[in-house]
């Protein structure tokens, strides 16, 4: 499992109501990787997603801006353990 991470992100923002689980849903299968995304009840987004770390820093770099509609003020990650997943998910 050469260079494969899973990390978890917290975005912050005018992210709920603006595609954004479903446009981090269409990047994260176009780089291959696995997880899920959720809306968090205080009104961020949530983000587990594992894979190439060299996707993972190409979905990293995009969840700063996210899609059209979105206004990201923040996103927080760390690195967690591995975790197996059979494709990426809405929860």
């Amino acid at each position: 499992m050469q260079d494969k991470i899973c990390v978890q992100c917290h975005i912050s923002g005018k992210v709920q109501g603006v595609w954004f689980r479903a446009s981090t849903q269409e990047q994260a299968i176009a780089l291959g990787l696995t997880g899920w995304t959720r809306n968090l009840p205080d009104g961020r987004v949530e983000v587990l997603a594992c894979g190439e770390r060299g996707a993972i820093e190409v979905l990293l770099a995009w969840l700063k801006k996210g899609p059209a509609l979105a206004e990201v003020s923040e996103v927080s990650q760390q690195e967690v353990d591995w975790q197996t997943f059979e494709r990426f998910a809405i929860l």
